[in-house]
């Protein structure tokens, strides 16, 4: 049978079947559908295939009659309309009915085979049910072992996690173990939270936090310490690199003629040291910008070697586990305690050793770069007002520690020892930004107490200067003397050092130069004081005019005029001669004192002691007159002159004679080294006060009247006191004997009545005292009338 007929016999055998149903059942769906889909066939194998699936689907369904019942009612209707169309053509219809009739016959067998084929299919379909429900059985079994192994899995790993946190902490690796403990909570223990384990771990996570924050603190606590250890050494280590800053700038300074015109340098002959000037002192900004080029990290050298790492790393895990502002607060207080223990114990100085205010201050300095390094490093962790806070608490505590400490300090070389120290703490701390204003103060105060211990200093210096003189010329012997002596002194030589033949002898005494240089180390150590660091500028310059005076006048003046009591003419006179030099010496420091004043104020200094050494110049003078008319006195009282003299003398009085060897003497010894304004002034208050003198003898009470022997004598006397006065080649001075000259000529005039006429006596006897005059006439008078002896010693 070809493929068209067996595929049409298919078909008929379907509809029949689908026809052929029990009245009042219907067809399944499923057999309906399956007897469609084997009519539409589209081949004898498909046909098959098709029937074979309708057969087995019936058979699993138990509805192999329905089935039966379906292909025979579909093979009626097949044969209905076979008779029908063989009724129109009987040929065709016989034709037909025995192609049916071969189909009949073949649609039982094909039945016989799909009961048998049905059959088998059952047994196979039970096989296969029974292996498929193995099958379901060990799918479950197996999807229940996947589904533990893979709770177990994520369990492990959990713990795995949870002991891992245990083996970072112990490796120090705090935030990788904040970091597994939050990857723990916030991911892993999501995943298992149906175990209890999970519950037991997220019950246990606040407490690994606490163990990773406990740990983080220990190593804080322990970075905490090592810098507190090594703030002395970081200290130390900042001061060498201000140090090195300062060499490096005074090396600029000397290369640059521009910065040497303005900075500081020593003066030249005056020997005084002017200090730097604030546009280019250290941490100015010219010098840090001529700065940039030297690299220097101060917590990070050969040296010193701060890492901030457990900082960091304490931070960010507090900020992780939101407890930032604790962290900050519990760090603040930290530091406080650590600054408390900088200055726990009391601070011992010697004058021997200031070591101790070294350490001190090294370890502030390390104390408070680490701060503001601190609040450079972190983002608002350290603010400023903070650090600031800090420092100033720092500062007041080291203040009133250093204080009581200062009081065993005599000697003003140790203060300005400490005041060194303190200058190089503050430009460090100052590179750091930190406020010195408090510090500047206690400078302030240092050199108040330096200034005291200097003057007290000095004023022992000079008192034994003063009082171990011998008031004598000083001999030079040699050119180098001289030049050292002028060199240290205010001098201005009369002639030029090449027109000098040594040895000479210089008007002052030794006291005057060895003053002289101690003024100068006296102005130095007031300069020194402002080395390198020091804005109170003008305090010095008041300072050092008020003490320079203080020391003059109240030291060397009252020292030297205490003097002015000796009886000896040449002590008194060199006293003169020193205090000519100081006034000198004090004019040309007035000078120095602007060219060297550290402040802007502008305007002359005046000197007190100038001033004073000018008045006790006059009585210095004054005690000369003293010592010269006392000696003169002392002559004068052994003249002799008989006022009754029988004869004229031939020759001076003795008295007269040893008084001008007296004056040629001092004038050419004595009173030599004096000025010649002074000399002059001296001679001519003696021969004033000689004058005087010779003029009173006759005067006195005991002098009843004389005669003209008397006169002549005492014309004698005149005319050589005269002479002598005019070999001194000073014209002016013979006007010093008008007065005794004119009285003489009266008493030695043959008509005296000259005297009582006003215009006579205008014209020859203008300097003859009026009230005197008449009273020596008198005695003259007297005495020639009746001859007598006087005497008068």
């Amino acid at each position: 049978m070809n493929s068209a007929a067996r595929k049409l016999q298919l078909q008929t055998v379907v509809k029949s079947v689908l026809s052929l149903r029990p009245q009042g059942l219907g067809t399944p769906p499923s057999l309906k559908a399956n007897v469609l889909q084997l009519l539409h066939a589209p081949s004898d194998t498909d046909h098959l295939d098709q029937l074979i699936t309708t057969i087995k689907d019936a058979c699993a369904e138990g509805r192999e009659d329905q089935l039966m019942f379906e292909l025979g009612r579909f093979s009626d209707e097949r044969e209905q309309e076979i008779e029908r169309l063989c009724n129109s053509n009987h040929q065709d219809f016989v034709s037909s009915v025995n192609q049916l009739l071969t189909v009949r016959k073949g649609t039982v067998d094909l039945t016989e085979e799909i009961l048998k084929l049905n059959q088998s299919i059952q047994v196979s379909t039970e096989k296969l049910v029974e292996q498929k429900k193995a099958l379901v059985d060990s799918r479950d079994v197996r999807q229940n072992i996947d589904e533990a192994t893979q709770a177990l899995r994520l369990c492990l790993e959990v713990l795995g996690l949870a002991n891992r946190v245990g083996d970072l902490l112990r490796s120090k690796k705090h935030y990788a173990a904040l970091r597994t403990l939050d990857e723990l909570q916030n991911v892993h223990l999501k995943e298992v939270m149906q175990y209890d384990v999970a519950e037991m771990i997220r019950k246990s996570v606040p407490a690994m936090q606490g163990m990773v924050k406990e740990a983080v603190m220990t190593d804080l606590n322990s970075w905490l310490y090592r810098i507190r250890e090594s703030s002395v050494l970081l200290g130390q280590v900042a001061f060498d690199q201000t140090e090195l800053r300062r060499r490096r700038q005074k090396e600029r300074i000397e290369k640059s003629p521009y910065l040497r015109k303005f900075s500081s340098m020593a003066v030249d002959s005056s020997r005084l040291k002017f200090p730097d000037i604030g546009s280019f002192k250290l941490n100015s900004a010219i010098e840090l910008v001529l700065d940039e080029r030297e690299e220097f990290d101060v917590l990070n050298n050969e040296n010193v070697k701060i890492d901030f790492t457990p900082l960091f790393e304490c931070l960010h895990i507090h900020e992780a586990l939101g407890e930032r502002d604790e962290f900050r607060v519990t760090y603040a207080n930290v530091r406080r305690q650590q600054k408390e223990l900088l200055m726990s114990g009391p601070l011992n100085f010697t004058n021997e050793d200031i070591s101790g205010l070294n350490r001190l201050l090294e370890d502030i300095a390390g104390f408070a770069i680490v701060e503001r390094a601190t609040m450079r490093k972190t983002m608002s962790f350290r603010s400023a007002v903070d650090v600031d806070k800090l420092w100033d608490s720092m500062c007041k505590k080291a203040i009133n520690t250093i204080s009581p400490a200062l009081e065993t300090i005599t000697e003003a070389d140790n203060l300005l020892k400490v005041k060194n120290v303190l200058a190089l703490f503050i430009q460090t701390v100052d590179s750091w930004g930190y406020s010195v204003e408090s510090l500047d103060q206690f400078l302030l105060a240092l050199f108040e107490r330096y200034s005291e211990r200097l003057k007290k200093e000095f004023s022992i210096d000079f008192k034994e200067i003063v009082t171990n003189d011998d008031y004598m010329p000083m001999p030079i012997n040699t050119s180098e003397e001289y030049d050292n002596v002028v060199n240290v002194s205010w001098y201005k030589p009369e002639r030029e050092r090449e027109e000098l033949e040594f040895p000479i002898v210089l008007p002052f005494s030794q006291m005057y130069p060895l003053c002289c240089i101690d003024i100068r180390n006296f102005l130095n150590k007031y300069y020194f004081f402002s080395d390198e660091y020091f804005t109170h500028q003008n305090a010095i310059d008041e300072e050092l005019k008020s003490s320079l005076d203080e020391l003059l006048c109240d030291v060397v003046c009252t020292s030297l005029v205490e003097r002015l009591n000796s009886k000896y003419l040449g002590q008194i006179v060199q006293i003169l001669i020193n205090l000519e030099q100081f006034e000198y010496a004090c004019r040309e420091l007035e000078v120095l004192l602007v060219e060297a004043r550290q402040s802007n104020h502008g305007g002359e200094i005046s000197l007190k002691a100038t001033e004073r050494f000018r008045a006790e110049k006059k009585t210095a003078e004054k005690r000369i007159f003293e010592l010269v008319n006392s000696k003169i006195d002392d002559l004068v009282e052994t003249a002799e002159y008989n006022w009754m003299a029988t004869t004229k003398r031939g020759e001076p009085s003795e008295y007269l004679q040893q008084m001008t060897l007296f004056l040629g003497n001092i004038m050419s010894s004595t009173l030599l080294g004096l000025p010649k304004d002074i000399k002059g002034l001296i001679y001519f208050d003696a021969l004033s006060h000689i004058a005087t003198s010779i003029l009173g003898l006759p005067l006195s009470d005991s002098v009843k009247k004389m005669n003209k022997n008397a006169v002549a004598d005492l014309d004698l006397d005149a005319r050589y006191l005269q002479g002598f006065v005019a070999g001194l080649d000073e014209p002016l001075l013979l006007q010093i004997f008008e007065e005794l000259r004119q009285t003489i000529d009266l008493l030695q005039s043959d008509n005296t009545d000259e005297f009582y006429s006003i215009d006579t006596r205008m014209k020859k006897y203008s300097n003859v005292n009026p009230l005197t005059g008449p009273v020596l006439l008198e005695k003259l008078i007297s005495g020639t009338a009746k001859t007598g002896l006087a005497r008068f010693r």
